[in-house]
Protein backbone atom coordinates (compact mmCIF):
# COMPACT_ATOMS: atom_id res chain seq x y z
CA UNK A 1 0.00 0.00 0.00
CA UNK A 2 2.86 2.12 -0.24
CA UNK A 3 2.46 3.17 -3.35
CA UNK A 4 -1.02 5.10 -2.62
CA UNK A 5 0.34 8.79 -3.10
CA UNK A 6 -1.87 11.25 -1.15
CA UNK A 7 -0.73 14.05 -2.43
CA UNK A 8 -1.07 16.39 0.14
CA UNK A 9 -2.21 16.65 4.02
CA UNK A 10 -5.43 18.65 3.04
CA UNK A 11 -8.74 17.08 3.79
CA UNK A 12 -11.35 18.03 0.97
CA UNK A 13 -14.18 16.11 2.56
CA UNK A 14 -13.71 19.08 5.75
CA UNK A 15 -15.24 21.57 2.98
CA UNK A 16 -18.87 20.88 1.37
CA UNK A 17 -17.97 19.76 -2.52
CA UNK A 18 -16.54 21.74 -5.20
CA UNK A 19 -19.50 20.71 -7.85
CA UNK A 20 -23.36 19.96 -7.15
CA UNK A 21 -24.77 16.88 -9.56
CA UNK A 22 -25.92 18.01 -12.24
CA UNK A 23 -23.54 20.80 -12.65
CA UNK A 24 -21.78 21.33 -16.34
CA UNK A 25 -18.03 20.69 -15.85
CA UNK A 26 -15.43 20.79 -18.67
CA UNK A 27 -12.26 18.41 -18.40
CA UNK A 28 -9.11 20.19 -17.24
CA UNK A 29 -6.58 17.09 -18.19
CA UNK A 30 -6.78 14.10 -20.63
CA UNK A 31 -8.02 10.65 -18.87
CA UNK A 32 -6.56 7.51 -20.17
CA UNK A 33 -7.79 4.12 -18.96
CA UNK A 34 -5.88 3.11 -16.25
CA UNK A 35 -7.28 -0.66 -16.23
CA UNK A 36 -10.90 0.06 -14.06
CA UNK A 37 -12.45 1.00 -17.28
CA UNK A 38 -13.97 -1.96 -18.77
CA UNK A 39 -14.18 -2.61 -22.61
CA UNK A 40 -11.20 -0.31 -23.13
CA UNK A 41 -7.24 -0.60 -22.98
CA UNK A 42 -5.11 -0.13 -20.50
CA UNK A 43 -3.85 3.32 -21.61
CA UNK A 44 -6.60 4.33 -23.77
CA UNK A 45 -8.00 8.10 -23.54
CA UNK A 46 -11.37 8.02 -22.02
CA UNK A 47 -11.84 11.84 -22.00
CA UNK A 48 -10.15 14.47 -23.80
CA UNK A 49 -8.86 18.17 -22.39
CA UNK A 50 -11.99 20.59 -22.92
CA UNK A 51 -14.58 17.73 -23.25
CA UNK A 52 -17.82 18.65 -21.83
CA UNK A 53 -19.55 16.66 -19.15
CA UNK A 54 -22.30 16.28 -16.28
CA UNK A 55 -21.71 15.55 -12.48
CA UNK A 56 -23.62 12.23 -11.63
CA UNK A 57 -22.99 11.91 -8.60
CA UNK A 58 -20.11 12.61 -5.62
CA UNK A 59 -18.28 9.93 -3.74
CA UNK A 60 -15.20 10.28 -1.47
CA UNK A 61 -11.75 8.61 -1.90
CA UNK A 62 -8.92 7.53 1.30
CA UNK A 63 -11.66 9.47 3.44
CA UNK A 64 -9.81 12.39 2.06
CA UNK A 65 -10.51 13.68 -1.25
CA UNK A 66 -13.88 13.93 -3.06
CA UNK A 67 -14.48 11.90 -6.26
CA UNK A 68 -16.66 13.14 -8.80
CA UNK A 69 -18.50 10.74 -11.20
CA UNK A 70 -18.69 12.62 -14.34
CA UNK A 71 -20.51 12.00 -17.64
CA UNK A 72 -19.13 13.30 -20.84
CA UNK A 73 -21.90 13.26 -23.69
CA UNK A 74 -19.33 13.57 -26.53
CA UNK A 75 -17.32 10.72 -25.51
CA UNK A 76 -19.80 8.35 -23.39
CA UNK A 77 -17.74 7.81 -20.66
CA UNK A 78 -18.81 8.04 -17.25
CA UNK A 79 -15.13 8.29 -15.00
CA UNK A 80 -14.29 9.60 -11.38
CA UNK A 81 -12.35 12.38 -11.37
CA UNK A 82 -10.58 14.94 -8.39
CA UNK A 83 -12.10 18.74 -8.50
CA UNK A 84 -8.23 20.13 -9.69
CA UNK A 85 -8.94 18.11 -12.91
CA UNK A 86 -12.76 20.01 -13.67
CA UNK A 87 -13.87 23.80 -14.19
CA UNK A 88 -17.50 24.59 -13.80
CA UNK A 89 -18.95 26.11 -16.69
CA UNK A 90 -22.02 26.60 -14.82
CA UNK A 91 -20.95 28.85 -11.78
CA UNK A 92 -18.37 30.66 -13.37
CA UNK A 93 -17.02 33.87 -11.25
CA UNK A 94 -17.84 37.31 -12.34
CA UNK A 95 -14.41 38.34 -13.16
CA UNK A 96 -14.24 35.55 -15.59
CA UNK A 97 -17.58 36.14 -17.56
CA UNK A 98 -16.55 39.75 -17.66
CA UNK A 99 -13.28 38.61 -19.04
CA UNK A 100 -15.12 36.62 -21.86
CA UNK A 101 -16.85 39.53 -22.65
CA UNK A 102 -19.42 38.67 -25.33
CA UNK A 103 -18.22 35.08 -25.94
CA UNK A 104 -19.65 34.33 -22.20
CA UNK A 105 -23.22 33.95 -24.33
CA UNK A 106 -22.14 30.95 -25.55
CA UNK A 107 -21.32 29.00 -22.63
CA UNK A 108 -25.09 28.03 -22.75
CA UNK A 109 -25.34 26.76 -26.08
CA UNK A 110 -21.93 24.27 -25.03
CA UNK A 111 -23.52 20.48 -23.97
Amino acid sequence: MSDINRDDDTIEIALPPRFVMGERVISRSVVRNDGTYNGRDIGEVLVHKGEVGFVRSIGTFLQQFYIYAVEFTGSGCQVGMRARELCTLDHLPDEVLAQLGERAALLDTIR
